[in-house]
């Protein structure tokens, strides 16, 4: 984990060549040197030793004795002299006359460019590092080191043989680890404490008496909440250094255990907040853009802006909640933004934003909304947690210290905000709402009314011009009592005016006087924003109007152009062409580049022109229908491209609307992450009628939503909601695929009894159907939950089952992943080398199909039972292949069960100081997915690995995790961890 900016071929290469032809050197690791980018020949390990020498020395000169007791110490041999002047002249021939040169009697290296020997570079970088902590630039001091560090290439003078070479060799490694103490130093001050984990359980194992580095691994275990491990590991240092040393730890290491103890306040926080990144930005700064012709408004600006102000004062002692309620279109998201960016300077920890949707038919769940405001301050996806409660508690934890600003749009009712609220000093939220938040305990609350006249018509004064609105200015104040003083009404008809030059004041207001053009509920409560959108809406032409109706039906935070082509049924580029003259009216808005958004109240809207105007009224669903086809299609050759000749998409309900094509499996991924929550949305959305069995379909061949862990709350909530709906219709066909979908979710959370129950209902609906896919796929998932479950048995008969029906189906990867699980329960009860011929049977088939993702899970199994079979060496050549392929398809899941059973490689082979650190990236990894069974397994095999290198007390704080594990889920597993308890119970 040391590597910076350099990369692994540089780091191989030495110090970034200086010129075309420069001569460049490496010492920080074998002795090398380089033309440019060509490697020289530097001879025999005594002349590289003559080379370390002297390129040590920075050019200065060494004489002949110096230079013979470098290479040969206490007793060269008798022509030592002569030796030292033929590797002399050698090189010399090599380098060149100019570059090693003889001066009375000896030798130097001279004439070299700056930065061409690694060594110097990293001397450098270290006081590039040195000066801007100094200065208090961490961030820089870090990054500075991390090249430095990036520099070394195994062992200093690797090869090279002589006492100076061994004495060089023992000092740049103790320097390297001084360098690493102080990086690591910073990462914990910098907040990657969770990340520095498994470095430092790997660094302790190779170094079990450095204290600091020990002082290091207690402080990041801590500050992950890990407070007895970081104890223990205190106490496993006291035992080492005793049994080692007969010391006891420095006083350093004292004082931090004992501030552990107490809990002191200190240690939670890092010294100074983590700084920002574009690859991780800390500061947020997400308010939309704040209008410029805001108007009015002064009383409420200055309460809203003075309550926020308070709150963000260095004394603050509360987090002040300010929640602006009124009718839709009155301007709550206007004025929000506008006293947000009015108070941007007393929050210098940024600005969180998020349209929390709550007057559309799918509000914005809380979890969802967290989770990308974690990403926004900085917390990488691999450390989000999956449930509720944890994300928000890590909100308000990642908050705390900070001033931020988080203004809440839209929502739907105090239950909705609460998850959302910072929660400490000097933080505060700003919450708009159609609603009072009467529930919202301790929260200032705002009544916006409608504008008043003067504040109306200086609104549409702005907006239109003033010289024009001074020549009609009876006419002005009739277009804004027409729009109810509503403040989007009146800027829908004063940007109407203003873009149409040749119409007077007078013009508008005989258009909105004229009751056919304006309906009577402008003046009737939330009515009066459907009346002003009529007003846009009227002014389209024929092609936009049926745009704007149709893409209002569709559900979703926002929808793709290629979506968009499919629910208008038109090429992409003449759909583009529509959807950006509506993004000219103002009717909707460009979320980004190729994705488009109504705001909810424009979209109740269009629904309900569609409604009124849609002719044929079939329109409407034959618009959703071509969504849900572009979806379906789109999946099923996202799920064809990772899956080679797998059946599923054989069996597929037809689709009319052609999707979208790929060469590429990555572009492929990247559309189903990227439409994830619009494909889920449209899922839900098309659960009745005929639309029922493709929405289904589409949740089962997107599965790889649940099993990456990215999207796994929202896919599970549309797999409950597609069986209820499936039921309701008495559609077992639907039923038992959505009933294989739930059991997906189920296997990937741990809930193997929920997921054992899912796949029997599954199996009966299919036979019920004869439908073949969940025939042969419930089985094949029934074997590998009895064989978690110890019922090997069952498992062996349910997937011979899957086997046969499989090849009934004449689907090769299902019988190759049914293979491949197979291969597992004979593992688990013995027979070694039939489970090594499943795997190796597994893996002809699923490289046969060109199938890579499932055939790591192949090569996944094979490394199991080659792992049991003693085959060490072969066994992690298979899982670091898997693990390549599950790291490049995003599968999260079992990339961190691959690293899991690496770690069990690495024990079985006692390597227990490299499973250590691949146990702990194991457990980072399946944070919040893959259910508690499975942190079980990495804990206890984290808990082996420690006590093999010596860290036992550590080990034993991860064994009673796992024991607490096993018996909350009465996993027979519990008798093993017991059994590791044992000794040192019974001591």
């Amino acid at each position: 984990m040391d590597g910076g900016p350099l990369g692994s071929d540089q780091r191989r290469r030495g110090p970034a060549p200086v010129a075309g032809t420069a001569l460049r050197f490496g010492v920080l690791g074998p002795v090398r040197a380089w033309r440019g980018t060509e490697g020289l020949n530097t001879g025999s390990p005594q002349q590289r030793a003559l080379l370390a020498a002297l390129l040590l020395r920075e050019g200065r000169t060494a004489t002949a004795a110096e230079l013979i007791d470098a290479l040969w110490g206490e007793e060269p041999p008798s022509q030592a002299v002569a030796a030292l002047r033929t590797y002399a002249s050698r090189l010399r021939k090599v380098l060149g006359a100019d570059v090693l040169t003889s001066e009375s009697g000896g030798y130097a290296v001279r004439a070299l460019d700056t930065g061409a020997l690694d060594l110097a570079v990293a001397q450098e970088l270290t006081a590039r590092a040195e000066k801007a902590r100094t200065a208090g630039d961490v961030t820089e001091a870090r990054q500075a080191l991390r090249r430095a560090l990036a520099l070394w290439d195994g062992e200093p003078l690797a090869g090279v043989p002589g006492p100076y070479a061994e004495a060089q060799r023992v000092r740049l490694a103790e320097w390297r680890l001084q360098l690493l103490e102080s990086r690591l130093d910073m990462d914990l001050e910098q907040g990657s404490h969770a990340e520095a984990v498994s470095e430092l359980t790997a660094l302790t194992a190779e170094h079990p008496l450095r204290e600091r580095l020990r002082e290091l691994l207690m402080l990041a275990l801590y500050r992950s909440g890990r407070q007895a491990e970081a104890l223990a590991v205190y106490a496993d240092t006291r035992r080492l250094l005793a049994e080692e040393l007969g010391v006891d730890p420095r006083p350093g290491l004292r004082d931090l255990q004992e501030r552990i103890l107490r809990a002191d306040p200190a240690l939670a926080e890092p010294a100074a907040p983590v700084p920002q990144s574009a690859a991780a930005p800390v500061r947020p700064a997400q308010l939309p853009a704040s209008v410029q012709d805001f108007t009015g408004r002064a009383a409420f600006v200055g309460e809203l802006t003075g309550i926020l102000a308070a709150a963000s004062e260095e004394q603050g002692r509360v987090m002040a909640v300010s929640a602006v309620a009124g009718i839709g279109g009155v301007g709550k998201t206007t004025l929000a933004v506008h006293v947000a960016h009015q108070a941007r300077q007393a929050f210098p920890d940024g600005q969180l934003y998020v349209d929390l949707q709550g007057s559309s038919g799918h509000p914005a769940e809380p979890e969802s909304v967290l989770g990308s405001f974690l990403r926004a301050l900085g917390t990488p996806d691999s450390a989000v947690p999956d449930s509720p409660a944890e994300r928000a508690a890590l909100y308000r934890s990642v908050l705390d210290g900070r001033r931020v600003l988080v203004l809440l749009d839209n929502a739907k009712d105090a239950a909705q905000v609460r998850p959302l609220l910072p929660g400490t000093a000097g933080c505060a939220a700003l919450v708009t709402s159609r609603v009072r938040m009467m529930g919202l305990a301790g929260a200032h609350l705002v009544d916006l009314d409608v504008m008043s006249p003067e504040e109306a018509l200086g609104l549409f004064t702005k907006i239109v011009g003033r010289e024009r609105v001074a020549a009609e200015r009876e006419a002005a104040l009739d277009v804004v009592a027409a729009c109810g003083f509503l403040p989007l009404a009146i800027r829908i008809a004063g940007s109407r005016l203003a873009a149409r030059r040749t119409w007077t004041v007078s013009v508008l207001a005989a258009k909105l006087a004229d009751e056919r053009r304006r309906l009577d509920e402008l003046q009737a409560g939330d009515l009066a924003v459907k009346a002003t959108f009529e007003l846009g809406y009227g002014q389209l032409e024929p092609e936009q109007a049926r745009a704007f109706r149709l893409l209002g039906l569709a559900d979703g935070p926002d929808i793709s152009l290629a979506a968009a082509a499919a629910v208008l049924d038109l090429p992409a580029e003449d759909a583009e062409e529509l959807l950006e003259s509506l993004v000219d009216t103002s009717l909707l808005e460009s979320a980004a580049p190729g994705r488009y958004r109504f705001h909810d109240l424009v979209r109740l809207y269009a629904r309900s022109c569609a409604e009124r105007d849609e002719q044929p009224p079939s329109e409407r669903e034959s618009a959703l229908s071509r969504l849900l086809d572009h979806y379906l299609a789109t999946a099923a050759r996202v799920y064809a491209l990772e899956r080679p000749g797998d059946r599923l998409a054989d069996h597929l309900e037809a689709t009319e609307y052609a999707g979208l094509a790929f060469t590429d499996r990555h572009a492929a991924q990247d559309w189903l992450y990227a439409e994830a929550d619009a494909l889920l949305s449209c899922v839900r959305q098309s659960l009745h009628g005929p639309r029922l069995r493709r929405a289904v379909d589409l949740l089962w061949v997107a599965k790889d939503l649940a099993e990456s862990g990215a999207n796994s709350r929202a896919y599970e909530v549309a797999a409950h909601e597609s069986l209820a709906r499936a039921r309701a219709a008495g559609d077992p066909r639907a039923a038992g695929r959505a009933l294989t979908a739930l059991t997906d979710v189920h296997l990937v959370a741990g809930r193997f009894d929920d997921a054992d129950a899912a796949a029997v209902e599954a199996f009966r609906a299919a036979e019920e159907a004869d439908d073949p896919v969940p025939r042969c796929w419930s089985p094949n998932t029934r074997g590998i939950i009895a064989l978690y479950q110890g019922r090997h048995e069952d498992g062996e008969r349910h997937l011979t089952l899957a086997i046969g029906n499989f090849r009934a189906d004449a689907n090769r990867p299902g019988e190759a992943s049914a293979l491949c699980n197979l291969s597992r329960i004979h593992l688990a009860g013995g027979r070694v080398d039939s489970a090594v011929a499943l795997a190796r049977q597994g893996i002809v088939i699923y490289d046969s199909t060109g199938n890579a993702l499932r055939g790591a899970n192949a090569r996944y199994a094979l490394g199991l039972a080659l792992t049991r079979n003693g085959q060490l060496d072969e066994a992690v050549e298979c899982l670091l292949s898997a693990l390549d392929t599950f790291r490049d398809s995003r599968q999260r899941l079992w990339e961190g069960m691959t690293l899991f059973r690496l770690a069990e490689a690495d024990l079985a082979a006692r390597r227990p100081a490299q499973a250590a650190p691949r146990a702990e990236s194991a457990l980072s990894v399946l944070r919040g997915i893959g259910g508690e069974w499975r942190r079980g397994l990495v804990l206890t095999v984290l808990g082996r690995a420690l006590d093999g290198v010596g860290q036992p007390g550590r080990a034993q704080v991860c064994w009673q995790e796992a024991l607490r594990l096993y018996e909350e889920l009465g996993s027979p597993e519990a008798d093993e961890v017991r059994g590791l308890l044992a000794p040192s119970a019974a001591a």
